[in-house]
């Protein structure tokens, strides 16, 4: 396919999500060096091996597998051109992405509370991992709260319709994303002691 046929509307389409997957293949490539870097650090002598993540990250992930199950909804309402059902679920998606990092904070929180920190002499390598992974996650929800955010002004105002629905979809694979991200990330910080 010759990236530069076509109409000046379906090149700028192109190019967008393009650029939306080189974002995804770049974070995809900073958590694959923070994981990897856990593994190797698993050998030192003060590696916790018996810490468990707080219950909140649990909690956390069934939130934001439910925010996707929403904005999946979202989006099949959106194709139906259905435009109150469209904003119902976006606002559900939103809500549910709020409590997902109500429940990451409320993780750390409980970290704290243990004694552990993300750095001085109450840290540990494994606890600062978990730390560093979880938040730098919640950061990139952060921008995807926003974009769920810009989409449902947009929406509000009648932006999106079953023809046009480019910023819609570019959200929408954000925000799948760092919800597949994060269960890996759970799994990984759970299961690889």
């Amino acid at each position: 396919m010759d990236l530069t046929q076509g109409t000046e509307q379906q090149k700028q389409t192109r190019a967008k999500k393009m650029m939306l997957w080189f974002g995804i293949i770049s974070l995809i490539m900073s958590f694959a060096g923070w994981t990897s870097a856990y593994i190797v650090s698993r050998s030192r002598e003060d590696w916790l091996s018996d810490f468990n993540l707080p219950e909140a990250f649990l909690i956390s992930t069934v939130f934001i597998v439910l925010s996707s199950i929403t904005l999946i909804f979202a989006k099949r309402a959106l194709k139906r051109d259905d435009y109150k059902q469209t904003i119902t679920f976006l606002v559900a998606t939103l809500v549910l992405g709020l409590v997902f990092a109500y429940n990451q904070f409320t993780g750390f929180n409980s970290m704290v509370e243990a004694g552990y920190n993300f750095t001085g002499p109450t840290s540990n390598p494994k606890t600062s991992f978990v730390f560093l992974i979880a938040f730098v996650h919640v950061l990139h929800i952060a921008v995807g709260v926003v974009c769920l955010i810009v989409v449902l002004v947009k929406q509000l105002l009648g932006k999106y319709n079953s023809k046009d629905m480019l910023g819609f979809e570019l959200a929408s694979n954000f925000w799948h994303f760092v919800d597949i991200l994060w269960i890996y990330l759970f799994l990984f910080l759970t299961f690889v002691k």
